[in-house]
């Protein structure tokens, strides 16, 4: 059985620290479908690797959670 990874990229708002990433990872790898999770502090680019799409909403979510905002 053929398993398709989907990539997307997300925008995250501020992010300072080792600690903000370690959040942000932790809270969205926490989403089912994840599989990856890769965080650049530099950008505040956030690359995460799913099973399927997310949806916008679970991923604000997971990002607020964290105590972060998606970027517009």
């Amino acid at each position: 059985m053929s398993t398709t990874q989907t990539t997307r990229t997300y925008q995250v708002t501020g992010m300072t620290c080792g600690h903000c990433v370690n959040a942000v990872q932790q809270e969205v790898g926490a989403i089912d479908c994840v599989t990856d999770v890769t965080v650049d502090l530099t950008t505040g680019a956030v690359t995460v690797t799913s099973t399927q799409p997310i949806a916008d909403d679970q991923m604000t979510a997971a990002i607020d959670e964290a105590g972060y905002q998606l970027a517009s």
